[in-house]
């Protein structure tokens, strides 16, 4: 996860746009904001109006411009994966799941993202609402690195057999996550009874409520709050979190970054349902086995600060540090 200059996306089409159209060569940043949060129509407005003054186009969804208050000259654009195409920089204002909807433009366009945060945590973000005014001058000068976050892609297979008899099926969905993709049940008063398996071998079987597979970057999220560790973002693995296991172990595991991890529902279990990142679900029939692999394309995060992942996890949660003297220099 080397962090590299910024560099714009390949040219856009223009197709689904409406709007004034940017010359070649014309600097644009896509703007993404919560809109139901009048802090973040707020800030919206602010982040507009410093990137017109400054002469930088703004490219906003069109299902958003109604809710804001843009002036003429903001380009909009339909809610499509590509809606990012040719714009140098994604900048969201919002929480982290406004932040993970953002993620989901980064990653179709190559985009890098800039988050601020107007939520709670937000691990994902890079600034705070007080922090507009530094954000506008630093997407100006380009004043920013540029460094790439392990995503996870994700299949579902039947419940068939292959030709050896074990578990093989068809694939019935596909899909990717830049935090974590989980297997839950359903059913609140129904234990999820499943098997996990690391590279092709299997490691426990138990009834609980599900199983999260997380990159580093997700650690912070579900993960954690299923017991998982917090591992740091320049380390490269995979991580596989029980939630509410009903076993003796079932402990959380750190895997390579190349392995491959399976979750297969019980065949005498109910249904369950896959998420990925909380956003996008299916339901696992029963019989059903999902393959969470690294992804093969990553997601590209705007940098403003080099402070150490340390203190931003110390910030984020507000870790005590009283009597920490560090080492003598």
């Amino acid at each position: 996860m080397r962090p590299t200059p910024p560099t714009p996306s390949p040219a856009a089409t223009g197709a689904g746009a409406t709007g004034p159209a940017h010359p070649a060569g014309d600097r644009t940043v896509f703007l993404l904001a919560h809109t139901g949060r009048p802090a973040a129509v707020r800030s919206a407005e602010l982040v507009v109006q410093g990137l017109l003054r400054c002469g930088i186009g703004v490219r906003v969804l069109a299902d958003e411009a109604v809710d804001l208050p843009l002036p003429d000259p903001v380009e909009t654009v339909a809610a499509k994966p590509d809606a990012a195409e040719g714009c140098e920089l994604l900048v969201v204002l919002g929480g982290d799941g406004t932040l993970l909807r953002g993620a989901e433009f980064a990653r179709a366009s190559g985009v890098p993202m800039l988050g601020v945060n107007l939520g709670r945590v937000g691990f994902l973000a890079e600034a705070e609402r007080d922090d507009l005014d530094k954000v506008v001058d630093r997407v100006v000068s380009r004043a920013y690195e540029v460094e790439e976050r392990m995503t996870l892609d994700v299949l579902v297979r039947n419940g068939g057999l292959g030709t050896s008899g074990r578990s093989g099926g068809q694939i019935v969905h596909a899909d990717w996550a830049l935090n974590e993709v989980s297997v839950e049940k359903a059913a609140r008063e129904r234990m999820l009874e499943v098997v996990i398996e690391v590279d092709g071998r299997p490691v426990s079987s138990f009834g609980g409520d599900g199983v999260v597979c997380a990159t580093p970057t997700g650690s912070t999220a579900y993960a954690f709050s299923a017991g998982g560790p917090v591992v740091w973002p320049e380390v490269e693995a995979l991580l596989m979190v029980p939630i509410s296991a009903h076993a003796l172990f079932a402990k959380p595991l750190v895997t390579a970054p190349d392995s491959v991890l399976a979750v297969e529902v019980q065949p005498q279990t109910p249904h369950g349902v896959l998420w990925a990142d909380g956003r996008r679900s299916v339901e696992l029939p029963s019989g059903a086995r999902v393959e969470v692999r690294r992804g093969a394309v990553p997601v590209r995060l705007a940098r403003l600060h080099h402070a150490s992942f340390t203190d931003r996890l110390v910030a984020k949660f507000a870790l005590p540090v009283t009597g920490w003297r560090g080492a003598p220099r």
